[in-house]
């Protein structure tokens, strides 16, 4: 068994890679690390609409019940209701299963503190180490010291529809939107709350079936939601991923609107309610050169991270800042949560939207897009971090670089599976940059191969 948990928890291939005693494992090394301080640690668990979720959800709850642990079982809710609800509930740890944007037959189990924060690595590596080495922690619980499944005495979807409501104070009266749901874990809880703020909500891919869920649907997949938008003239329409932790926007006339436009929008609207420290958002290495200009055309600057939502979080937890996320449509909003949460996300592009008073499609069109390549070089393993080593691979990356003059950029990417490299470039020219991309992915692999 190799490492465990990766940029989002554990994840794999539901019943052959994550297994049901896997799930256990993991649910008793879980509670026995995050539960140290109490005798009787309380985990909160919800999960997606996965077949699969069933049964790994027993599984960990009897890993945490043979700690000695109580579980609450919230049910069928997006990954950042888990976040909000640990502390709602005074809970020592929250489970979330499932495997986002990913299709049905994987799956995944991530895990929250009792502050609603994803767990840092050092805590990771511990619940690991106690799986892979077969350390025995339950030995000692029997009798009346094992937990049970405890009811929760109010409705957790409920709650954190509630939750959500209280993240704007603008009202959706009158507003026509569409929402794909992904028939995942926003199938109830997305359209209740924007039906309650008045708006007229028509819902599509909201039928989870336990294979459904991301299936040609959803926010990797929104060309039907492009489509029902102009079919229904609807004013915006909205896209979740499996776990709702995503959104993806489109707008009056069918237009996709990424992560870098909803963030530019949403900075925008930060800045003038003078919310936004030190005019400061985070992005990471991947968001678009055409975001990074348009943050500064409106006097605003961008901290850089390293690809993945724990990078984000980290950066704005050390610089105050209030907003940052990815191209993905993966948003934190620091003032109201922990974690993306693309129903938050939603409200509070839609509260941008109203506030501005014009088409969102013009909203967007602050942001120039440059196109981006990407292209695989497959190199040796062990070569996957020294590209910049070698002399001619780095003399034509400062030729590219050169040639694009200040309006492109070339990215490098080692991979965290396989072995190789992911290069991108950006520029004004797609076939240009297409033409380098491949030129540069086929020098690596030659040197470095």
């Amino acid at each position: 068994m190799g490492r465990l948990f990766g940029t989002d928890g554990v994840r794999g291939i539901a019943n052959s890679e994550l297994t049901p005693d896997l799930a256990f494992k993991l649910g008793k090394a879980g509670a026995y690390v995050l539960g140290k301080s109490k005798t009787r640690p309380v985990v909160l668990i919800a999960r997606d609409t996965r077949i699969s979720g069933d049964m790994l959800e027993d599984a960990i709850s009897a890993g945490i019940l043979s700690m000695g642990g109580n579980v609450i079982k919230a049910g069928v809710l997006p990954t950042p209701a888990v976040a909000y609800l640990v502390r709602r509930f005074g809970a020592d740890a929250g489970v979330v299963i499932s495997a986002s944007h990913n299709p049905y037959e994987y799956n995944g189990i991530k895990f929250f503190n009792g502050e609603g924060f994803k767990l840092d690595d050092d805590i990771e590596d511990e619940i690991e180490d106690i799986i892979l080495r077969d350390i025995d922690v339950s030995s000692h619980i029997t009798g009346d010291l094992l937990g049970r499944c405890i009811e929760s005495e109010d409705d957790a979807l409920e709650l954190y529809a509630e939750f959500l409501k209280t993240t704007t104070d603008v009202r959706l009266d009158g507003m026509k939107i569409v929402i794909d749901c992904a028939n995942g874990a926003a199938y109830k809880v997305a359209e209740k709350v924007f039906k309650e703020l008045g708006a007229n909500v028509i819902t599509i891919y909201n039928k989870p079936d336990g294979v459904n869920i991301n299936a040609d649907c959803g926010s990797t997949h929104p060309r039907f939601l492009q489509a029902k938008v102009l079919a229904e003239k609807a004013e915006l329409g909205l896209a979740f991923d499996g776990d709702a932790d995503r959104l993806i926007a489109v707008d009056e006339q069918g237009q996709l609107v990424d992560g870098d436009r909803l963030i530019f929008i949403c900075t925008k609207m930060l800045k003038e309610e003078g919310a936004l420290p030190e005019d400061r958002v985070t992005a990471t290495v991947m968001s678009n050169i055409g975001f990074y200009r348009a943050i500064e055309n409106i006097g605003c600057v961008v901290d850089t991270t390293q690809v993945g939502d724990r990078y984000v979080l980290e950066n704005m937890l050390k610089t105050g800042c209030a907003i940052g996320g990815e191209q993905s449509g993966h948003i934190i909003f620091l003032a109201h949560t922990t974690t993306g949460d693309g129903i938050l996300s939603a409200l509070q592009l839609l509260k941008a939207y109203r506030r501005a008073g014009q088409p969102l499609s013009e909203m967007a069109a602050e942001v120039t897009i440059y196109p981006q390549v990407l292209r695989n070089a497959k190199i040796r393993n062990e070569n996957k971090k020294r590209y910049m080593e070698h002399p001619d691979i780095r003399i034509e990356i400062d030729r590219l670089e050169s040639l694009m003059a200040g309006e492109g950029r070339v990215l490098i990417r080692p991979s965290g599976t396989e072995p190789l490299v992911r290069v991108m470039l950006e520029g004004r020219d797609k076939r240009m940059i297409t033409d380098l991309a491949e030129g540069l992915a086929k020098l690596i692999t030659e040197k470095l191969g």
